[in-house]
């Protein structure tokens, strides 16, 4: 007993003597120096643009498009597809820690970059034309073009099989769409709309599923705000009309073909939201650890109890868990190796987490934690709808129940 008495101040020092309590397990020593490089380029833009003003902009509704031109001036937009076109071609790792970095800010701020990068200029580049990519992309690593992905329709969400959004095509090879899209980030912000809809020419229930590049100024096509969110308030949400909106021949992507294309899509931006909502659990921790060493009640800072210590000990815990199954991830990714059913797992897993830290954050913060100068309340709002978004959590549960039995339990 004498030895353990003796061993205990030593333990408290060197923990407090630590410059980053978060990294427990020296997770930092897994990066390289470029990698390490890039998160603290982008935390740096999140401490002195995003935090100072996002809190203000969540009260007021709206999405913080002053954010925008930093944004792609950092080179976030599209970070890990090819220099070729205008972007960074960083690897999957430091594109993930830009989401995590981002997310640290706001849910909608990533957001904002996931579907202008996974959402909208992933599938111009894995499934457009040579003249598409050469067009669209760099001016979309510039945020010059802002993009929107449609896929998601008022009746089929986890569903998207059932979609009702219908592609014709003319006789002289353009395509006249008609159908309405529902939770569409960016959607009144875009300029153009990646639109999914059925044609006549496959085999999904006689159907073949396409992608159409679709300016927003086409006549017929309308972006309505979200209106009575009480989550992800910093960000652009709306639903989408198509009536009769015309197109010419060359707006479809030419290799998108089938449900499997927009699941590719959501597979990259999924990716993300596995390091991004790390990023949120990231600023919970931090915040309710810095409170619960100023609060002082009962003559003492409270994160000198019992309690709150076992709460930021779980909080910590789950953090470096969830952060190295995001690192993993993304050597896998870099390495070809990874697999829809591992990010299903990544997801689900670390957006539960997310969700768990910021609730138990915002209850150390005891009244104060509901204020909106203080983020864990934000962030805890914002992972309701994460934990829905992307592929719901429950959906995300079947895919990972299929992978681990080979029996599909979705129908």
């Amino acid at each position: 007993m004498g030895g353990d008495e003796e061993f205990i101040p030593t333990r408290v020092a060197i923990f407090q003597d630590m410059t980053n309590p978060l990294d427990l397990c020296d997770i930092d020593s897994l990066l390289s120096e470029d990698e390490r490089a890039v998160r603290d380029s982008v935390r740096a833009f999140v401490n002195d643009k995003v935090l100072p003003i996002i809190g203000d902009a969540y009260v007021e509704g709206r999405f913080p498009k002053e954010l925008i031109a930093g944004m792609a001036e950092l080179g976030v937009l599209g970070a890990n597809l090819p220099e070729e076109y205008g972007c960074a071609g960083l690897n999957n790792v430091a594109y993930g820690l830009i989401m995590q970095e981002l997310e640290r800010g706001d849910s909608g701020v990533r957001s904002f970059a996931s579907v202008q990068g996974a959402l909208v200029m992933y599938p111009v580049y894995a499934f457009g034309s040579d003249e598409q990519k050469a067009r669209l992309l760099p001016s979309m690593a510039k945020a010059e073009t802002i993009g929107c992905f449609g896929l998601t329709e008022p009746d089929y969400g986890s569903n998207p099989a059932g979609m009702i959004t219908r592609a014709r095509e003319q006789a002289d090879g353009s395509w006249i769409i008609n159908g309405a899209k529902m939770w569409i980030t960016n959607g009144s912000t875009a300029h153009v709309a990646i639109i999914w809809a059925k044609t006549e020419d496959g085999d999904d229930d006689g159907h073949s599923i396409r992608g159409f590049v679709v300016p927003t100024s086409t006549p017929g096509f309308a972006a309505k705000n979200q209106k009575g969110k009480l989550s992800l308030r910093a960000s652009d949400t709306s639903s989408l009309s198509l009536q009769d909106v015309h197109v010419p021949a060359d707006a479809i992507l030419p290799k998108s073909g089938g449900l499997k294309s927009p699941l590719m899509c959501l597979t990259q931006a999924r990716y993300g939201i596995a390091w991004g909502a790390m990023g949120a659990a990231m600023y919970c921790f931090e915040e309710a650890l810095s409170y619960g060493g100023n609060r002082v009640m009962f003559g003492r800072p409270i994160a000198g109890f019992q309690l709150q210590q076992a709460r930021l000990a779980e909080m910590v815990t789950e953090i470096v868990k969830g952060r190295l199954l995001a690192l993993h991830l993304g050597r896998l990714k870099d390495a070809g190796k990874l697999t829809p059913q591992q990010v299903s797992l990544a997801k689900r897993n670390n957006v539960s987490v997310a969700c768990d830290v910021a609730r138990e954050a915002r209850r150390l913060l005891g009244g104060n934690g509901i204020l909106a100068e203080y983020g864990a309340m934000r962030h805890m709002a914002n992972l309701e709808s994460v934990y829905t978004y992307e592929g719901t959590h429950d959906i995300h549960t079947l895919i990972v129940g299929q992978a681990v039995t080979g029996l599909a339990a979705f129908e």
